[in-house]
């Protein structure tokens, strides 16, 4: 390997974990405006497997997935001002095609990525950007959630939802949540107030008068939490390859329901950093692996019963 190249997790087929390569890849360069990365650590998330195995936004052939990176600023791009070479940073990549950072070195717009919080390590600071701004832009963008308001996470202990509990919480809301009986305990913990054993519980009969829904599963769910909402109320559907849009039924029960995809957004990362700062936002990391093992990764979040994120370490 010369040091013009660099490792990378790349597949050339679409399919289950065991498309995952480690390839060796010309190490990219930064355009105007650009920065290149010495990547530390890659938070992993559903849409890496789900794109690992389907088309989905991505069309071709061979790629290099991960949105997540935190790392160290290695090269600068004309025109580039807010970072230098050394600087330590995180953020999200475009979505969904800016992909690329489960490899050593990545390529990055400058203001798509803010400086680490000295509170976190890189391994914690890579769980954060894609999940973080998810939740992030759910409650605040696109629910305005304000203090005092009752807010219902599905998933809430999932990769965006044990965030988007945090974050509700430093809203002054009060946060319900559907998990795993065994997963209350963390809930609590974050600042969950009331939480539901989806195994046990209907949601839909035990949750009232809410004014926002966040829902990372879609299905049946959708329609089922609409049923939750108080008039005015607004759900926030996050999986967006399973759920259909449901206008006329949400204007029927005097309600809304938005279809949102992350984006990558500086002002959005500004303000995850501040929380993290105030001691209002952690990430909570059931496992880490390193590069090499991206495939096992793939395959343990695969199988839906993760707690917080699984980070790859570089």
């Amino acid at each position: 390997m010369t040091t013009t190249m660099m490792r990378a997790v790349s597949q050339d087929r679409l399919g289950g974990p065991e498309v995952l390569q480690m390839v060796e890849l010309e190490r990219p360069a930064p355009g105007p405006g650009e920065v290149l990365v010495r990547v530390h650590a890659v938070g992993l998330s559903p849409t890496d497997w789900f794109h690992r195995q389907a088309p989905g936004f991505l069309a071709r052939l061979p790629l290099v997935l991960g949105w997540d990176v935190s790392g160290v600023v290695e090269a600068v791009g004309l025109g580039v001002v807010l970072h230098g070479v050394g600087d330590e940073v995180f953020g999200m990549l475009p979505y969904p095609n800016g992909h690329g950072s489960c490899a050593e070195y990545v390529i990055a717009p400058a203001r798509a990525l803010v400086r680490r919080p000295a509170e976190l390590d890189h391994v914690q600071a890579g769980a954060l950007p894609l999940a973080a701004l998810t939740a992030y832009q759910a409650l605040v963008d696109t629910a305005a959630v304000q203090a005092g308001q009752r807010v219902l996470i599905h998933a809430a202990a999932g990769g965006v939802g044990h965030l988007a509990v945090q974050i509700a919480r430093s809203l002054g809301a009060s946060v319900i949540g559907t998990a795993s009986a065994p997963k209350h305990d963390i809930l609590r913990q974050l600042g969950a107030d009331e939480l539901i054993d989806y195994r046990d519980q209907d949601f839909e009969q035990a949750v009232r008068d809410v004014d926002v829904v966040i829902d990372a599963i879609g299905g049946d769910y959708a329609a089922r939490s609409l049923r939750t909402l108080r008039p005015g109320g607004v759900l926030v559907s996050l999986a967006l390859g399973n759920t259909a849009p449901m206008t006329e039924e949400a204007a029927r029960l005097g309600v809304r329901h938005k279809l949102m995809l992350v984006e990558a957004d500086q002002a959005g990362m500004l303000a995850v950093a501040a929380m993290v700062r105030a001691g209002a936002l952690r990430p909570v990391i059931q496992a880490t692996f390193p590069l090499e093992d991206a495939a096992k990764a793939h395959d343990i979040g695969e199988a839906n019963r993760v707690t917080g994120k699984l980070v790859l370490t570089v």
